[in-house]
């Protein structure tokens, strides 16, 4: 599935991090691929309130735990600089649709990051 909301599809998720040879390209290719599969279940399931978005946003959230291995394995983390914008992308993705009332904190509540 391609997505078709079209701020979403011009983003370029955890730029930041892309941009700092600390992050590893390979393991921030995971974490973008799972704010793309949030976005096209988003699109797909067409989430009507606040608390069937967390459902999904939440479920992405656990994704990214699991990285959290690849990270340290590649000898960098998530840390201080990466949760402010993995957070950041999670509540564009929010905003882009039509949830600009998000928490940002419980969009990611079961984070281990």
């Amino acid at each position: 599935m391609s997505i078709t909301n079209q701020q979403v599809a011009e983003r370029t998720f955890l730029r930041q991090l892309y941009a700092d040879s600390y992050y590893p390209d390979h393991v921030l290719d995971q974490g973008r691929a799972v704010l793309l599969r949030l976005c096209e279940r988003i699109e797909t399931e067409q989430p009507s309130d606040l608390a069937a978005l967390y459902v999904l946003t939440h479920a992405a959230t656990e994704e990214f735990n699991s990285l959290e291995d690849a990270f340290e394995a590649a000898g960098s983390q998530i840390e201080t600089v990466a949760r402010e914008e993995i957070a950041e992308d999670f509540w564009f993705v929010a905003s882009a649709y039509g949830f600009p009332d998000a928490d940002v904190e419980e969009l990611i509540a079961p984070r281990e990051w």
